[in-house]
Formats: C-alpha cells, structure tokens, sequence
C-alpha cells in the first residue's frame, strides 16, 4: 500500500488555504514599518533610524514522537532552532536572538531537560542568544509524557542587503546544500509509512545504524553557509527546503517564475529509499526535502564565487535546476 500525507491526517492544500484566510483576516499590512509579513520564510519590520528586523515562528510537528518514543530527546533542540534560523537566513538576517515555548503534561526537568540543552547548543552555534521562553504544563491537554515544542527567532539585516528575490531572472540557477535526512517535516506520513502500515521497528537496524537515529538525524543548521554565501553579494534568493519540497519553497521566492528542478542531479540519503515502496515519488518530491535542505538562487556567472564561498565553509554545493516562466 501507498500512503499519502491526506491519509496521514496531513493537507498540504488545507495548510494552504489556511495560510490565505490568514492573509485575509489580517488584510494588507504592507506599507510604512512592515516590508514584508504573512507568506514568506521571514516577517521584516523596518527599525527606526534603518535596519530591518526579521522575525518568524515554527515548531518541530510529529517528530517530537518518534523521539518520544525511542527516547532520545535531544536532537529536537537543533531541529526547533534550525526550522526557525533557516527560514530567517533565507532574508540575509543575522539570528540575534531564540526564544521557546514547551508545553506538557507533566513536567519532568530529567527528561525534558535534554530538548533545552539542545536549543542552547544549536543557538550558541548560529550566534544567537537564548532570550527567555515559556515551559507550560498543561494536564488534560497533552497526556503526562506528551508535550509539544515551538520557537521564535528574531534577527537583523541592513535594508541595502537584503536578499528578497526581486531580482530573479529566468535563466538563473538553483544551487543546492544536503540535507541531513529527513529534517523535521513530514513525519506524520513516516510514521503511517514505516512504523504503522509498514510494521518496523524503531530498534531495527538499517545501513548499520538504528531506525530511530536515522529517523531522528537533526535538521541541519544553514545560517554559517548562507551568510558566507550572501556576503558574496551575488545570491538574488534563498530557500529553506521544508513542508512542501522543492518546487512549493523555492516557489515561494521566485515572483511568478518557477524553478524547473533535475531530480535526478543529486544522491539521497538512505530514509528515502526506505520510504520509496510505501510512498509515491510526487508525494515524496511534495512532502519532503528529498535530500536538498537550502537553496540558493544565483546567475550563471555568479555560480563560481557562491559556490567558492560555500565550499569554504565545507559545503558541497550542487546544481538542482534552473529558473523558467
């Protein structure tokens, strides 16, 4: 059998949609201090005296049980940090500062303690400070293990560096950075996929590892690779490659143009290849990073010195397609 996000209880659509209405509750709010807000990978807010603030909000998802249940809590620190600093590098904003929000059903400091450590491990990495945050224990809402995570980054970047894709011509390119596996989204249809419908075990081994590790691999963290990159001034758009893949992301930052992708220019990692029989490649290509976790948009003269600037950093870039009408 075939599983899809629907059937999961995911809808990309319905998601969407919601989005819109959002939109239309809160009307048009573009205009004097705010530059851009609901929609895109960052909200900006121009600062009194120049700068732009930029600031956006996200979560984990259904990961959080995967490690719940195997656990090893840890990683979900990174994995709320990177979701929220990937997305707000996607701008050129420098991350200045983390704040979190953990809600549960019981609050076990021995056990939760790991998911906290984790955050201020991966803030210290990206430059960020971790500013306050909020630990809410909630019986009745969630049941005495099960909890929930969310986060909020805010950072700054000069109006003169700011990297919006207005830019973007056809003909441009899409460079593309590895993802560690999985990141965090799409989990919900992992675990139909794998554990439900598909019957492994967590505590299986597969290419010499876990199930559970290898399912729980951390989002990577981008912010080092993406500042080193726009700092070349020669990127016109970034993407953070999370719910809705490839095309739906990079989409989002190309003003009407659309990114005609090469699905086969890059190798994925191993969990796809375990998803492949009870997943359809449009759902994959839909759901999940597939392999590729930030894009960057360049001209094709351009590519040599990002790519330069991010194989300075250890990266190793890869072409993932181009941009079209």
């Amino acid at each position: 059998m075939t599983w899809t996000y629907e059937q999961s209880g995911v809808s990309i659509d319905g998601g969407n949609a919601w989005v819109e209405a959002i939109k239309g509750l809160v009307g048009s709010e573009r205009g004097g201090s705010v530059v851009s807000g609901i929609g895109g990978f960052t909200g900006l807010y121009r600062l009194p005296g120049g700068g732009l603030l930029a600031a956006c909000c996200d979560g984990v998802g259904t990961k959080l049980e995967i490690a719940r249940a195997a656990g090893k809590l840890r990683g979900l620190g990174q994995d709320l940090v990177a979701m929220n600093v990937n997305d707000l590098v996607t701008c050129g904003a420098r991350p200045l500062f983390f704040l979190d929000y953990l809600a549960c059903g019981r609050l076990e400091a021995p056990r939760l303690s790991p998911v906290l450590a984790g955050i201020v491990e991966a803030c210290r990495s990206v430059g960020a400070v971790l500013l306050g945050g909020e630990t809410a224990e909630m019986p009745g809402v969630y049941p005495p293990e099960g909890f929930d995570l969310a986060g909020f980054a805010v950072g700054l970047v000069e109006e003169k560096d700011l990297i919006d894709g207005s830019c973007v011509a056809e003909g441009d390119l899409l460079l593309g950075l590895a993802s560690s596996g999985l990141h965090s989204n799409g989990f919900s249809l992992v675990r139909k996929a794998l554990l439900e419908g598909g019957n492994r075990r967590l505590d299986e081994i597969v290419d010499g590892r876990g199930l559970d590790d290898l399912l729980l691999e951390p989002t990577r963290l981008y912010v080092r690779q993406a500042l080193a990159a726009a700092a070349t001034g020669k990127v016109k758009a970034m993407a953070h490659i999370t719910g809705g893949g490839l095309e739906e992301n990079v989409s989002r930052v190309l003003g009407g143009l659309r990114p005609a992708v090469d699905w086969g220019g890059w190798s994925r990692p191993s969990v796809y290849s375990l998803l492949a029989p009870s997943v359809d490649e449009t759902e994959m290509r839909r759901v999940f990073n597939v392999g590729v976790g930030f894009v960057f948009v360049v001209a094709p003269r351009d590519r040599q010195a990002v790519e330069e600037a991010l194989t300075a950093e250890g990266e190793k870039p890869f072409l993932v397609g181009e941009i079209r009408r």
